[in-house]
């Protein structure tokens, strides 16, 4: 028993560890590109940190669990957003920019409608999943050009 705690523990020191690297790196890209911090949370470190609930949808869906691959994503975004911001805002106040609140939360209730109409059926098929990652690439192609003319609306 003490060997696995053992293990435990130490995952969640390096786990601890390797997060502060890579908000570290992706604030120093945000600096890099002169991009807004706001954009590179929203792509490369939502990307990466989603690489994790990618890898265990992919499998579970071919090993015949597609329950677990769609409890896993949903799962996951409650976590984000209760679990994850929820113990943020409880260490330091966390400050959402207008433009956050006016744009980007407005298509995250969007995408969650979508996924809700999608699942209605009890299914995901194929071509739901082409209208996902298409509307993934759409959403980030729109914040992409947001962000390189701020203060006027991308164009439809």
């Amino acid at each position: 028993m003490l060997l696995p705690l053992l293990a435990v523990v130490g995952g969640l020191v390096l786990l601890a560890a390797s997060a502060d690297r890579f908000v570290f790196g992706a604030a120093g890209l945000a600096r890099g590109l002169g991009v807004s911090p706001v954009l590179i949370g929203l792509t490369v470190v939502a990307f990466g940190t989603s690489a994790p609930e990618i890898i265990v949808s992919l499998l579970a869906s071919l090993q015949g669990a597609p329950g677990l691959a769609v409890g896993n994503a949903i799962g996951s975004n409650i976590a984000n957003l209760g679990l994850v911001l929820g113990l943020a805002a409880l260490i330091a106040p966390i400050i959402a920019g207008h433009g956050l609140v006016r744009r980007e939360l407005p298509l995250l209730l969007l995408a969650t409608l979508g996924v809700l109409l999608l699942l209605l059926d009890g299914r995901l098929a194929r071509a739901e999943g082409v209208i996902m990652l298409a509307g993934l690439i759409a959403v980030v192609v729109w914040m992409i050009r947001a962000a390189r003319h701020p203060g006027t609306p991308p164009e439809s």
